[in-house]
């Protein structure tokens, strides 16, 4: 294997993490997801962006380390935040980051991928999703779907970071 192949690998290896962390390796990415600054300030950003009221119900897909899910909770104080995450090793981070808010029953966090949505109670008043769209299977049906789980009027942002681009390419 040539030093070039192997960068190569072990890139898209790091890369494939992002997307659906596991193991240590997963662990290890959702601290980093957690503690990069920008990741913080994006996640706080897109929240604020769809203005959460005290009583709404609002979905994270794809919620990570739970950066989003304890500001939402935080401005969500009466209403109900849900999370759906297809990573064992996101649900455990975020479990410990918003323990207190699940305690309260204010969060309840499934493990469940975007392209298997779960059913909830009642509509939904806002969704996000924060650096995961590049990862949905199909993300046109996938937001179309989401669509159908808001109230009439509801809002929907999902933001993603872009990808640096490559030496010798713009």
């Amino acid at each position: 294997m040539t030093s070039t192949s192997l960068k190569q690998y072990v890139t898209t290896k790091i890369v494939r993490q992002f997307g659906r962390p596991q193991g240590l390796p997963g662990r290890l990415v959702g601290w980093v997801m957690a503690h990069r600054a920008s990741n913080r300030q994006r996640s706080l950003w897109v929240v604020s962006l769809l203005e959460v009221q005290p009583t709404d119900r609002v979905l994270e897909v794809g919620f990570g380390p739970g950066l989003a899910i304890a500001e939402l909770a935080r401005r969500a104080s009466k209403g109900h935040v849900y999370g759906i995450d297809h990573s064992d090793a996101m649900v455990r981070q975020t479990r410990k980051r918003n323990a207190a808010a699940i305690r309260t029953q204010r969060v309840t966090l499934l493990r469940a991928s975007v392209d298997r949505l779960p059913r909830f109670d009642k509509t939904l008043d806002a969704i996000v999703a924060v650096n995961s769209l590049g990862f949905w299977p199909n993300p046109t049906q996938q937001l179309c779907e989401l669509r159908g789980l808001l109230r009439p009027g509801g809002r929907i942002a999902p933001a993603s970071q872009p990808a640096p681009p490559r030496r010798g390419h713009r």
